[in-house]
C-alpha cells in the first residue's frame, strides 16, 4: 500500500462528483468533465461512484481517487460487499470506500474482511461512518481514513442541517486515524471549522458539482409565501 494519496490531501478539500440515478449529470464523461473542472480549481482528490467512473476519472486526473459502489439505497449500499470492493480498487481507486456502520452487510462479511481484500489489492480504505463508535471501531480494523460521511442518514446518529463537527472532532481526538468530514457541508467556512477541529481533509460534494439540487433549493425559497 502507498500512503501517498493520505498524505496529499492533508488539510485540502476533496471534491465529491457524483449524481443520483435519473439526474441528468449521471453520465461518465459528464463526470469527468467535473473532476477535471475540481482539479483545475486546486482539489487534492475526488470522491466518485461506480468503476466505470473510477477508471475513466482516474485515467483523466493526476490526483488521488476516492472511489466508492452505491448498489441500491437502503441498508449497507456504499461498496457493501468485498466484490463490490474489489472491482472499486481494480477500477483504479487509490483509496476505497465503504459503509462501516454497525449494520450488517449484504454478503456476510464484515468490514475487517473487507479491509484485508482491499489491501491486499494495493488500495486503502476509508470508513463512511455515522457514530463515534462505528469509527473507532472502523479504526481498530485497520481503516486508513475515518470518515463522518454517514452521519445524519443512519438510525442513531443526529439528524441536522449542517455538518456533524462535534462527531469530526471526537473522531479526530479518539480515533487515532486520518479524520476527513464529510456530509452537508455547504460552505468554505465550514469547511475550514472542520479543519479546525482536527479533520485530515474535507470532501464537499452538492455544494460545488450538484447544480440539479442547487437549482432546486434556490427554487424552494423562491416559492416560499
Amino acid at each position: 500500500m502507498n500512503p501517498s494519496a493520505v498524505d496529499a490531501v492533508r488539510g485540502r478539500l476533496i471534491v465529491s462528483c457524483q449524481a443520483p440515478p435519473g439526474d441528468p449529470m449521471r453520465d461518465t464523461a459528464t463526470l469527468v468533465r467535473l473532476a477535471r473542472s475540481a482539479a483545475a480549481g486546486g482539489a487534492a482528490g475526488v470522491r466518485v461512484n461506480e468503476p466505470e467512473v473510477v477508471a475513466a476519472v482516474a485515467a483523466a486526473v493526476d490526483l488521488p481517487v476516492i472511489g466508492l459502489w452505491k448498489d441500491g439505497d437502503t441498508g449497507v449500499y456504499i461498496t457493501p460487499t468485498v466484490p463490490h470492493a474489489l472491482a472499486v480498487a481494480e477500477a483504479g481507486a487509490h483509496v476505497v470506500a465503504a459503509d462501516a456502520t454497525a449494520r450488517p452487510r449484504p454478503d456476510g462479511s464484515s468490514f475487517a474482511d473487507l479491509v484485508a481484500a482491499v489491501h491486499a489489492a494495493g488500495a486503502l480504505v476509508m470508513a463512511d461512518v455515522s457514530t463515534l463508535d462505528e469509527g473507532l471501531t472502523a479504526a481498530r480494523q485497520g481503516a486508513d481514513l475515518v470518515s463522518s460521511t454517514l452521519s445524519g442518514y443512519v438510525p442513531g446518529s443526529p439528524r441536522q442541517s449542517g455538518p456533524d463537527l462535534d462527531l469530526v472532532a471526537a473522531l479526530a481526538r479518539e480515533s487515532g486515524t486520518p479524520v476527513v468530514a464529510e456530509g452537508r457541508i455547504s460552505t468554505p467556512e465550514e469547511a475550514a471549522a472542520a479543519l479546525a477541529l482536527g479533520a485530515h481533509s474535507v470532501v464537499v460534494g452538492t455544494a460545488i458539482t450538484a447544480p440539479t439540487a442547487l437549482t432546486h433549493r434556490f427554487v424552494t425559497h423562491l416559492a416560499r409565501p
